[in-house]
């Protein structure tokens, strides 16, 4: 088979790398790609919101499966233009995707139908929004309605913090155009847990639990970024969780979407809060999250191909998907700076010290090559993950790689996974 990723991110590679591995895959294209998935694909300059362009390379070079990694290209309506030229791809169309492209619309689909969230009201207008936080209880949470690198989201202590965010949010439009609409949402307490899951339209199967560490820097502590490590397995995510998730969350998600005509198919990611009146959705993304399919995916025994087309034929019931019995640990090397101003263009040296070493990987997030070398082009430039045994001897191999790799002006937090140490 000929496939087509689409993205440039941690992500992506860790998806090429991982669709390397399927015998089904003869030749594999990366749209417009990075220097590190170079190696496992022949990267195509082409733009991942240039869909007509994308379409068009697809059908020139009798692609047999499109992967689309990442969020905008799927809310912008990327899986519509490949299916209405008969296109296979994975992933889930425009009205399917508003699961994550809009706040205002998860929210009101988990109420519509039942499914454990916080309490919210959603407000197209600053002064009524406004209005609301004068008899508000706090702390509470602002939310951007759209997409906004998964930075969109503000946790104000009182009242001041809460006015100052309807500001940046709805009328300085720091956000842009995902600030139109906000989301006002009681703050919920717990431990943060993300499931990705595989979905057909129908069946819903789930990846491994995950943990995400969004703060820029140790104690979590600085600004929100796309994220700066992951660990997995959870120790949080207990069989009693798992249990009461795929009671009250997963499937009852995938039935809603069936039920209201936007038939899901592609990867639901569940951000759940572990509160202490029991598990609450978060947030939903409607493709792989960045950076816990660099943990995820390197766990997971099924061919990922055999997976993929499972979802999109309506087959994933018949699909065994399995993980390895072990756990993974990512650190993020980021450029100094990070996420408000920081320099590229720096080369970056030992990647070959991974070559050989089994259970170590480092997946480009921010990369491109420049005069026969491999430089830094971005905030969040690698993904250094190892696995282990367990979470405690992950966390030691990924510190371990971390050390094998160095460009100027890199940091990374050295806390990723301290709640391993709490649970």
């Amino acid at each position: 088979m000929k496939i087509l990723v689409v993205g440039s991110g941690g992500r992506e590679h860790a998806i090429c790398w991982k669709i390397a591995q399927s015998p089904k895959a003869d030749k594999i294209y990366c749209a417009p790609g990075n220097a590190g998935i170079a190696e496992y694909a022949e990267c195509v300059p082409i733009g991942a919101m240039e869909f007509e362009k994308l379409a068009a390379f697809a059908k020139e070079n009798a692609i047999d499966l499109t992967v689309v990694g990442m969020d905008d290209p799927l809310v912008g309506g990327i899986v519509d233009v490949f299916e209405k030229e008969g296109l296979r791809i994975f992933g889930p169309r425009a009205n399917a995707a508003i699961l994550e492209g809009s706040k205002a619309f998860s929210k009101d689909l988990m109420k519509k139908y039942g499914i454990p969230t916080a309490a919210y009201e959603n407000f197209d207008d600053p002064e009524k929004a406004l209005a609301y936080l004068e008899t508000a209880d706090f702390p509470i949470v602002l939310k951007a309605d759209g997409l906004a690198l998964g930075k969109g989201v503000l946790i104000c202590n009182n009242l001041e913090e809460a006015k100052a965010g309807v500001q940046t949010i709805m009328l300085d439009k720091q956000f842009g155009a995902a600030g139109n609409q906000m989301v006002i949402e009681e703050f919920m307490t717990g431990r943060e847990v993300s499931v990705l899951s595989f979905v057909d339209g129908k069946t819903i199967k789930c990846m491994t639990s995950a943990q995400d560490h969004k703060r820029a820097l140790d104690g979590d502590q600085g600004l929100n970024t796309g994220g700066m490590g992951t660990f997995s397995p959870s120790p949080f995510y207990t069989e009693e969780v798992d249990k009461f998730c795929k009671d009250h969350i997963y499937q009852a998600t995938v039935d809603a979407m069936r039920a209201e005509g936007r038939e899901f198919k592609g990867v639901i990611f569940f951000g759940l809060m572990l509160t202490p009146k029991g598990p609450r959705v978060l947030e939903y993304n409607a493709r792989f999250g960045d950076p816990e399919t660099q943990v995820v995916l390197p766990r997971m025994k099924t061919d990922i191909v055999d997976v993929f087309e499972a979802c999109i034929d309506g087959t994933l019931d018949q699909i065994d998907l399995e993980f390895e019995d072990n756990a993974a640990v990512c650190v993020v090397l980021a450029s100094g700076g990070y996420p408000v101003a920081y320099e590229k263009g720096f080369p970056i040296h030992g990647l070959e010290n991974f070559k050989d070493k089994d259970g170590y990987y480092v997946f480009h997030a921010g990369t491109r090559q420049a005069d026969g070398q491999i430089v830094t082009n971005g905030g969040r430039v690698l993904g250094v993950t190892a696995v282990g045994p367990d979470l405690k001897t992950a966390r030691a191999n990924a510190y371990e790689a971390v050390k094998l790799v160095s460009f100027e002006k890199a940091f990374c937090r050295s806390d990723i996974g301290k709640a391993i140490d709490e649970a």
